[in-house]
């Protein structure tokens, strides 16, 4: 499977990005598999529901199932957050892994960039950032620097790295 990031300081675009490459990419007929890190405690189930009681009382693993979907929630309990590579093992191959965040792994990225947050450029510390989607212009780059807006653009410069 090909895989290819976007990074980015928190509120710098990096979900809508995300959520618009999935589109263009699934719409010019590729299937996509997203990845998302959380740096925090999250749910996905809620308070009361079956799946979350069963959680809470001690399930390793608990696995719903409908119609339209399934999903599979395991709880590493003491165990160490899984690498991406590992992961990425758990996936039903594709065309494109699109990984938003992760920003520390060597797989290739695009950084999302918003002027407001006043966060510095990942970029210039990080040769695995390919290309920058920003709402700025910044000159002094030699890699690629997209509108963030520009999600056709992306999605091309991203195809053609990974070879689709």
């Amino acid at each position: 499977m090909r895989i290819f990031g976007i990074v980015g300081w928190k509120n710098s675009g990096k979900t809508g990005l995300m959520e618009r490459l999935v589109a263009e990419i699934t719409g010019r007929g590729f299937s996509v598999s997203t990845i998302k890190h959380a740096h925090h405690t999250f749910d996905v189930d809620q308070s009361g529901k079956d799946s979350y009681r069963h959680r809470v009382a001690g399930a390793r693993e608990v696995l719903l199932s409908s119609g339209n979907r399934w999903a599979l929630m395991h709880e590493l309990r003491d165990e160490e957050e899984p690498k991406l590579g590992t992961l990425l093992e758990k996936l039903t191959p594709v065309d494109l892994v699109l990984v938003e965040g992760y920003k520390r792994d060597t797989h290739y990225k695009v950084e999302a960039h918003r002027r407001e947050t006043g966060q510095p450029l990942i970029a210039r510390d990080d040769d695995t950032i390919r290309a920058i989607a920003s709402d700025e212009e910044l000159p002094d780059f030699s890699i690629p620097v997209f509108d963030l807006d520009d999600t056709k653009a992306v999605a091309d410069f991203i195809l053609s790295q990974v070879g689709l």
